[in-house]
Parts: structure tokens; sequence; C-alpha cells
């Protein structure tokens, strides 16, 4: 038996914070990009305008920008140890989100076996975000299917992580899924919760509940 872990970034691996936030941030754009958060979390707005918003306000954005982001970010501790972990299982991990793919792909470097994210021009920009990249809730599924066919796996065979209304929909079609640090009607989705800053901890709620028993 060997199983595909699918991690979320935002919320989820990202304690408290965002991966658009932190590169905003080395830009000093943190009140612009509150407002655009604002109104994706009110629904005003969805992934495509989001991603046009997020296009425009990086302007400047530099490789060494996002290098600064994703080092300084509020990470979860134990992220490498998990996935190593699942490596040593024979099991796969992955990480998809709706953040950038430059942003996100950076977690190949700590194990992830893949790791997808919306397609983003390369930084510095010079060419306009193409929204047949952007990835959407349903598109987070999508690469799921993807993932397991690569790995000859299928759904019955996913756990995911995650912590928002943009998980929803790979919740309901995984049969494992762990809340990590997540909203209630998100928790109410899951069927493993956990709170707190160590994912070893919430990764232990999955692999203790395996056959075979605790994870070592």
């Amino acid at each position: 038996m060997t199983r595909l872990h699918l991690f979320d970034l935002d919320g989820t691996l990202m304690h408290g914070s965002a991966a658009p936030v932190e590169l905003s941030r080395q830009l000093g754009l943190t009140a612009e990009i509150a407002e655009l958060e604002r109104a994706f979390s009110a629904r005003e707005i969805g992934p495509p305008e989001f991603a046009v918003g997020v296009h425009a306000l990086w302007a400047d954005l530099t490789p060494d920008h996002v290098r600064a982001a994703f080092t300084g970010a509020p990470w979860l501790a134990g992220i490498r140890e998990v996935w190593q972990e699942i490596r040593e299982r024979g099991e796969f991990c992955a990480v998809v989100s709706l953040s950038p793919s430059f942003f996100v792909e950076l977690l190949l470097e700590w194990g992830a076996h893949a790791a997808h994210g919306s397609v983003f021009p390369e930084v510095p920009f010079t060419r306009p975000v193409d929204l047949n990249g952007i990835l959407t809730p349903k598109g987070k599924v999508e690469v799921a299917d993807r993932l397991c066919a690569r790995f000859g796996l299928g759904r019955a065979d996913c756990v995911a992580y995650g912590d928002s209304m943009t998980d929803a929909e790979l919740f309901g079609a995984v049969p494992v899924s762990v809340a990590v640090n997540a909203r209630p009607h998100i928790e109410a989705r899951a069927t493993h919760r956990y709170r707190g800053l160590d994912l070893r901890d919430a990764y232990q709620l999955v692999a203790a509940a395996r056959p075979g028993g605790e994870a070592s």
C-alpha cells in the first residue's frame, strides 16, 4: 500500500500567511495585497482576477525578492522531516497551491516529489499573465488526478492537507483529509483536524491511523 500526500501551501504549510503576502511584503506593498486578499476571501474576485492584480502589483519583483520571501516565510516546523519520512515509506508528497508556481516550486528543494502552482511569467515580469495557467480549487483536483496517473495511484490512495475553501473540492474528492489550522467550515469537512505549528504532529494523525500503526 502506498499513498500520495497532497499539501496546500498558503495557511497550511505556511502558518498565518501566504506566498502573495510574503512576496508583497518584500516590495513594501502590505496594504495593497491585504485588499486583494480580502476581496478574494469575500469572493468578490476569483483566482483569475487575483492573478491579474498581483501581477500588476509585482512589477518590480526580482528573483532575490522571491528567495527572500521564501526564506523569511513563517513555515511550519518539520516539513522536510515529514517529507523525508513519506519518501522512506515509499509514498509520495506533492504541493498543490493557487500561489505562483515560481514560489511553490522552491519547495522541491525540501523534498517534495512535485510542486504545482499557478503559472506566472518568469520574474522579473516582461509578459502578461496567461489566465489559462491560473489554478482554481477545481484545478487542484485535476492536478491530483494527473499526479495519481504519474505515480500509478488513484484518488482512494490520496491524503489532502489544507485550511480554506480553496481546499474544499480536493477534500471532497479524496477519502482522507487533514484540516491544518483551518477555518471551521473546512474542519467540518476533514477526517482529521490539527492546530499547531509542527507538521510532524499533523502528519502523525494520518500515520498513526494507517494500517501498521505508528509512524517511525
